[in-house]
């Protein structure tokens, strides 16, 4: 166990700027934390986490951390297009590492992930199951990693010349309800559909139960970030699966290194994999 570092406050900051809401039915970042903090308790630092509605709170909490000196780095997540975050976090001071950048040119420390990697996987299954008429609810469109998997998706199905449906979500049960229901009412509906997380897509299962859509003879689901929520499911959901825990460690050691001023390693979360369960199957027939 090393030491902690001469002058260190203990802390490093993780600013989530979304609904609370979100954050208590969201299993992701729950798993995520956990995984920082067991790592940085090893040194006998924690995680200083905030909860704002907006990119301006979390950017004035940037600016009150640096200038009492409440944390020694930030963790900087969901990064976005024509974010000022970075920008401010340099300003101010704060050593920082991005979390997540798909970016290879940032010049920021980072821990990627692979989202086109993943949605070329995720997709390659559904075409090999004969779908061609594929539809997404994704993220927020304005988050780098919806960019980046909604570009796989566009790029892999113009391949295959198929034409997808994109419906932008927010990550709520709300939005993967509605955003299914108006997926199943549209004259040409699709027969297989990809969600952007598992809150989503558990409740797109049940909207199409109450749609009399028999899941997967009729419609196919697949899920992203694979949780206990997907496990439990009936049918149980086919996901993207990343061990969201070892992705978490692997942060902590990046922000480690950063903090006792050594170089910082080139990191990658660990890559998402499909595993297949009883949501997903061979396109109906005509």
């Amino acid at each position: 166990m090393g030491a902690t570092p001469t002058g260190s406050v203990g802390a490093v900051g993780l600013v989530l700027a979304r609904p609370t809401r979100l954050l208590g039915a969201e299993p992701f970042f729950m798993e995520f934390i956990a995984g920082i903090e067991e790592r940085l308790s090893e040194r006998g630092l924690s995680v200083l986490l905030h909860v704002v509605a907006a990119h301006d709170a979390e950017i004035a909490a940037y600016r009150r951390w640096a200038a009492h000196h409440l944390v020694d780095a930030v963790l900087l997540v969901n990064r976005t297009a024509d974010d000022p975050r970075l920008a401010v976090l340099r300003e101010v001071g704060l050593p920082t590492i991005v979390v997540g950048e798909p970016s290879p040119e940032l010049a920021t420390p980072a821990v990627r992930s692979d989202d086109v990697g993943a949605m070329e996987e995720a997709l390659a299954h559904l075409l090999e199951l004969g779908h061609r008429h594929i539809a997404r609810i994704s993220g927020p469109q304005a988050l780098l990693h919806t960019r980046a998997r909604s570009a796989a998706l566009l790029a892999g199905c113009h391949a295959a010349g198929v034409e997808p449906v994109v419906l932008e979500g927010d990550y709520s049960e709300e939005s993967g309800a509605k955003l299914t229901a108006a997926l199943l009412t549209r004259d040409e509906r699709p027969t297989a559909i990809l969600y952007d997380n598992d809150v989503m897509a558990v409740a797109g299962l049940n909207t199409a139960k109450e749609f009399g859509v028999a899941v997967p003879d009729e419609l196919s689901l697949v899920a992203w970030d694979d949780s206990t929520l997907c496990r439990l499911a009936s049918p149980s959901l086919t996901t993207m699966s990343v061990d969201v825990h070892q992705f978490g460690t692997s942060v902590a050691e990046s922000v480690l290194e950063l903090i006792d001023g050594d170089p910082v390693a080139p990191r990658w979360s660990p890559a998402a994999t499909l595993v297949q369960r009883g949501s997903s199957a061979s396109a109906p027939t005509p």
